[in-house]
């Protein structure tokens, strides 16, 4: 379980082809503070650290994650977004984030209002359900709020400190983007298809 609030934006350095799957190593600070079998959000993917250095981790990628996630589209150099998961003790910010991308979507438009930034991107079909006005999405594992919401696309506003402190910034139109809904809309929209079904 995570919160989407991002802890360090870490460095791609090495991609090994694995048996249909991929090992990603990772540069961060963070590498010293994770033990083998922890697991660590990629960009809003939950993945389990296989081995560690002081200033490295490595993470296995299955098959089925390289499919639907942004993963499999990845080359060394990419900074990504990392955040540990949540302790019973602390502080929740942002919102529930289970590491699980539901759908891969695209930026579509990115510009300066005043010192924020206005990013949209394009609303999946299927998560058509799950996404509210002033409703919590995670976008490349950041928790963010949804600022505007159309048809076919959703808009969010990004503060200095979230430009500066995750790898938004390095997204331009057309990107693609991990997106998960928030769960707790998935369960309650889960229950009410059961319920019309009865």
């Amino acid at each position: 379980m995570f919160t989407g609030l991002i802890e360090a934006v870490g460095r791609v350095a090495a991609i090994d082809a694995q048996a249909g799957g991929r090992r990603l190593s990772i540069e961060t600070p963070l590498a010293g503070e994770l033990a083998l079998g922890d697991s660590i959000a990629v960009n809003g993917v939950c993945l389990t650290v296989v081995s560690r250095s002081a200033t490295d981790f490595a993470a296995d990628v299955s098959p089925e994650t390289l499919r639907v996630t942004t993963l499999g589209g990845w080359a060394a150099g990419r900074r990504v977004n990392l955040e540990r998961p949540l302790r019973a003790d602390q502080r929740l910010g942002g919102h529930f984030v289970l590491g699980h991308v539901d759908a891969v979507t695209q930026l579509t438009d990115a510009r300066a209002e005043g010192d924020c930034y206005w990013l949209e991107f394009a609303l999946p079909d299927a998560l058509q359900a799950y996404v509210i006005p002033k409703g919590s999405v995670s976008l490349d594992g950041i928790s963010l709020t949804l600022a505007s919401l159309g048809a076919a696309t959703f808009g969010v506003q990004i503060i200095p400190h979230t430009w500066t402190h995750t790898a938004l910034s390095d997204l331009t139109p057309g990107a693609p983007v991990n997106i998960e809904a928030d769960v707790l809309g998935k369960y309650a929209a889960r229950l009410m298809s059961l319920r019309s079904e009865d």
